[in-house]
């Protein structure tokens, strides 16, 4: 109990006596910014020259791959959604009647 006491006596002394020195950490952290902005610019650019770019004919022909296989499920399902539509009315006309 009366550690607790003096560490908050502590506390309030301390609260009391900020200096200049207290608010240099976060004044080195802002001050760093530009540095480590720098750095995170350079290494992305260095990244970037170690990428593997597809060519334009790669491009081209994975592009058309990838539309006639979309336009070719696009159809399918949508044959599909047709057909089971029709097959649905055609037993609730069905169960309807009885």
């Amino acid at each position: 109990m009366a550690d607790e006491k003096e560490r908050n006596r502590e506390e309030r002394e301390n609260e009391r006596n900020v200096s200049g020195f207290s608010l240099m950490g976060p004044a080195q952290k802002l001050g760093g910014y530009p540095k480590r902005l720098s750095n995170f610019l350079h290494d992305v650019r260095v990244e970037m020259r170690q990428v593997n770019w597809p060519s334009r004919q790669d491009v081209t022909s994975t592009t058309i791959v990838v539309t006639v296989t979309v336009a070719f499920f696009g159809v399918y399902f949508w044959l599909t959604d047709l057909a089971f539509s029709h097959l649905y009315i055609l037993v609730n006309g069905y169960f309807k009647k009885l």
